[in-house]
């Protein structure tokens, strides 16, 4: 029987790939028969155990170290993959910071407003501009943004300014890059469990959390993996521009 998302001879890249919502995407894709790169920064046991888990798939399977923020990295990174596929298929990019201290506007250092948006902003600008040139027709580009740039976040406007102008990237790549066939949408995740979002579920904060998203719980990365992974396959073939919230419901509620 045919799968319904058969990703056969397509090459992924996803960024942030050795752990949380990037892992779980690439072993979807994999699963999917998508032969899949993960980029990452520094944690290479995880890197190591996620690509033992692609290569389970059967595809080529591949991962890469480098810091995003360096434009440096980021053309190493595409040169690297052109010279083994030719060129790429589905791009994720996932790759990003949330910085847990509560911090008012007024407050704000310049340190980490810049820090914020360098390493969640900047960096997506300088993926996507590769993305834009090493994409083959047809190809698919999804971003993780957030609930945050919809809504925004108090005491993070940081965040949520840097996800806000992700999501206008979206609106205007997508007609750029639509001639050519390829769709540019994003994926918008409420709270998730995962590693960067722990420091907030302290002191029970996990359960209140919990209790304010409408269906009732956190989600995993598997949960936010799927839509994903929906937005690269030919079900989703005349989807772009759009942001996809994958929270519960929580954007909602107040």
């Amino acid at each position: 029987m045919k799968k319904l998302v058969d990703l056969t001879g397509r090459r992924a890249l996803v960024t942030g790939g050795s752990r949380g919502v990037g892992a779980a995407t690439a072993r979807l894709l994999a699963q999917a028969g998508a032969d899949v790169a993960i980029s990452y920064r520094s944690r290479d046991d995880e890197a190591r155990v996620t690509l033992e888990q692609l290569r389970e798939h059967g595809g080529d399977c591949l991962a890469v170290r480098g810091d995003l923020t360096e434009s440096s990295a980021v053309d190493a990174l595409f040169d690297e993959l052109g010279a083994r596929w030719g060129g790429l298929d589905i791009v994720v990019g996932n790759h990003g910071i949330w910085p847990p201290e509560d911090v008012a506007l007024a407050d704000m250092s310049d340190d980490r407003w810049s820090t914020t948006l360098r390493v969640t902003l900047d960096s997506i600008f300088r993926l996507c501009r590769r993305a834009a040139q090493h994409l083959n027709d047809d190809g698919r580009l999804v971003l993780v943004a957030s609930t945050a740039a919809q809504r925004g976040e108090a005491f993070h406007g940081d965040y949520a300014a840097s996800k806000g102008a992700m999501v206008s990237l979206v609106k205007g790549l997508c007609v750029e890059l639509a001639p050519r066939g390829i769709t540019v949408n994003a994926v918008a995740p409420g709270w998730i469990d995962t590693e960067m979002a722990h420091p907030a579920f302290e002191s029970g904060r996990r359960e209140a959390i919990a209790r304010s998203i409408p269906i009732g719980r956190i989600a995993t990365a598997d949960d936010i993996a799927g839509p994903i992974v929906f937005l690269c396959s030919t079900l989703a073939r005349h989807v772009t521009g759009e942001i996809l919230n994958v929270n519960g419901g929580a954007v909602l509620v107040g």
